[in-house]
């Protein structure tokens, strides 16, 4: 029988690339998304119902009309910044949201969440390559606004018995390869999307904030993963999910740190360009280097990166900048 996935935030950047790898993988796709930050033409693999996680009357109405066997859940404002500026519209947005959502689910009879968390939750590494049993400890309101869903999601297994899946992924960036779905942002946030643009356009300069961080050449290292091989986790879990059940935890990520000035050095590389950059001060919440182990989705989900080379990384993004260009 065809399985069904409710994809909250479907329409976004990592949820619609998960959209696709479903579809493509035999599973019936609904997409729930209030389109603030998503894109309606991005929604391509099965229907569209529009609205916020917290009208609770028209989310029951959706799950006991599509029935899904599993829930990926995307829906979140994910700004780091504008996290400290404004933690309420974080605490609101993405935890009460998420509330609100395992109480639909309660209601209907789902029993299966694959969440999509993040590595803002560990705070400031304490080892150069982090695992699921690193202590979790968020220095800005977005990580503690993930981390705080997680702690929902085991106490919810406890005594409800939901099954959940949480991904913390590191740094997704790239495009689906064949052009059909890519990444828009308002503001664009991504540092690979911003560094095309910096060497397309030498009018809109990309900033490097910090260049005194503990870290070979002084700027922030971060694990970049491309969204296709998130978009296959998210898949491979989600199958494991509804047929084993349990509380589960999986880093997503390569195992290998690359600094802004590396990115940088790579954009010239495959755009032929060398960005146009500005140096700016440290931005508050940022750790000097996030790397992932990814050990533990090899040995329990069967996966591991495929697409991540970094100028594999940059090409497909330049591929969808360049055909979407305004």
């Amino acid at each position: 029988m065809t399985k069904t996935v409710l994809v909250t935030g479907g329409a976004g950047y990592v949820g619609s690339h998960c959209c696709k790898a479903f579809a493509k993988a035999g599973w019936r796709v609904v997409t729930l998304d209030n389109l603030s930050r998503g894109w309606r033409d991005a929604v391509r693999w099965g229907p569209l119902v529009e609205c916020d996680l917290r009208d609770e009357v028209r989310v029951r109405e959706a799950l006991a009309m599509y029935k899904p066997d599993l829930i990926a859940h995307f829906a979140a404002f994910a700004y780091v910044g504008e996290s400290v500026a404004d933690p309420g519209l974080y605490y609101t947005n993405n935890t009460a949201g998420t509330l609100a959502l395992l109480e639909s689910m309660r209601a209907t009879g789902c029993r299966h969440l694959l969440f999509s968390s993040t590595c803002a939750s560990y705070g400031v590494p304490r080892t150069l390559l982090i695992d699921e049993m690193h202590p979790q400890s968020p220095i800005n309101p977005y990580g503690w606004s993930k981390m705080i869903i997680e702690r929902m999601l085991e106490d919810y297994g406890r005594a409800y018995g939901l099954a959940s899946v949480s991904l913390r992924y590191f740094n997704a960036a790239g495009c689906d390869p064949e052009g059909e779905i890519g990444e828009r942002h308002e503001p664009e946030s991504h540092v690979i999307p911003l560094l095309i643009e910096a060497a397309r356009n030498p009018e809109r300069p990309f900033t490097v904030f910090g260049t005194d961080f503990a870290t070979p050449d002084g700027s922030a290292i971060r694990d970049y993963v491309h969204v296709n091989d998130l978009a296959r986790a998210h898949l491979l879990a989600g199958e494991m999910l509804v047929a084993r059940e349990g509380v589960h935890t999986f880093n997503l990520g390569t195992g290998i740190g690359t600094s802004v000035f590396e990115l940088v050095e790579a954009v010239n590389r495959v755009v032929g360009i060398s960005p146009c950059l500005r140096l700016g001060p440290r931005r508050e919440g940022d750790p000097a280097v996030l790397v992932a182990s990814y050990a533990k989705a090899e040995r329990e989900l069967r996966w591991k990166p495929e697409h991540s080379q970094l100028d594999f990384l940059i090409r497909t993004a330049l591929n969808w900048r360049d055909r979407h260009a305004r």
